[in-house]
């Protein structure tokens, strides 16, 4: 499927770490300054990807994903057009943001 480039998705939802990224040390996190230890990032969220001052991932750049080809396994399954279940309350939640 062929992403629309809206970055909606990248505006509206946070993107967790697996421990295997967090501890890779490749993507910027949230308090990652503060956070060592992967169990404890994860319990206070500092296992999410930082975000801009807007709320918006700190990858996204004129609405492509900068990191597209190594983007964190969360994102990789995402496409708005998805008809799989489990992404319907996302699809929907960016249908409403892009009404707006």
């Amino acid at each position: 499927m062929k992403c629309s480039q809206c970055g909606v998705c990248c505006r509206l939802f946070l993107i967790n770490l697996t421990e295997e990224e967090y501890r890779s040390g490749k993507y910027k996190t949230m308090f990652d300054e503060f956070v060592d230890d992967f169990e404890e990032a994860e319990l206070v969220g500092a296992n999410i990807l930082e975000q801009k001052e807007d709320k918006s991932c700190i990858y996204l750049e004129d609405n492509i994903c900068s990191i597209h080809p190594n983007r964190p396994q969360s994102c990789r399954p995402f496409f708005c057009s998805s008809q799989e279940d489990k992404f319907k309350t996302m699809i929907e939640k960016i249908m409403l943001y892009k009404e707006k």
